[in-house]
């Protein structure tokens, strides 16, 4: 399983018109369910006149964790189609919320369903997707005199760290890709006196 994934650079917005009803789309970036909560609430708060607030979220570099919600229209019409183009997209950690405006003309299950579809489609479109990869953190302790050669695997392309102390034991937090999370704690291991403290 590759630890690449695709998200967005930022918040994005598109409207779409359908016989009479306005959708407006909005797309987030967001890491956790409660911050797409919280952006959920905002647009339910903000657009508190419109006739449904619908949404759907997908978290995480795997794609495990998401939710949806058709907020009052027909079950499986507005969530569902939502977290259809998320997935067509490939994208994970946004949320998209779709608010409908009601325009006094009824549009059946299909029609709320290519409504719904669309309107996240062009929402996805306005946004600029990124390509990140999930990272793992590794933690290692050593003593002063292996400094140099944990230095030189420190500071190897692609590993970035994150908290160093000096002392009569070293430790050091370092994050990189996760596929390459194996061979670097391998690498490190096997420095003389040097102990790795992550699980």
């Amino acid at each position: 399983m590759s630890d690449r994934y695709l998200t967005i650079e930022a918040p994005a917005s598109a409207k779409f018109t359908e016989k009479m009803s306005k959708f407006l789309s909005f797309i987030h970036p967001v890491k956790s369910p409660d911050q797409a909560r919280a952006l959920i609430k905002e647009y339910a708060s903000k657009y508190h006149d419109a006739r449904h607030v619908c949404w759907a979220y997908m978290l995480g570099p795997q794609r495990e964790e998401w939710q949806l919600n058709d907020n009052g229209e027909p079950s499986g019409t507005a969530g569902r189609p939502i977290l259809g183009q998320i997935n067509s997209a490939g994208l994970t950690d946004v949320v998209i919320i779709v608010v409908r405006y009601f325009g006094g003309i009824k549009l059946g299950t299909p029609g709320l369903i290519a409504a719904y579809k669309e309107s996240a489609r062009l929402a996805i479109e306005q946004a600029e997707i990124v390509e990140q990869f999930d990272m793992a953190m590794i933690e290692v302790s050593f003593p002063y005199q292996s400094m140099n050669d944990i230095m030189k695997l420190a500071k190897q392309p692609g590993v970035k760290i994150l908290s160093q102390e000096f002392d009569n034991t070293c430790r050091l937090t370092l994050t990189t890709r996760r596929d390459h999370a194996e061979n670097l704690t391998a690498r490190l291991a096997a420095v003389d006196g040097s102990s790795i403290l992550t699980p």
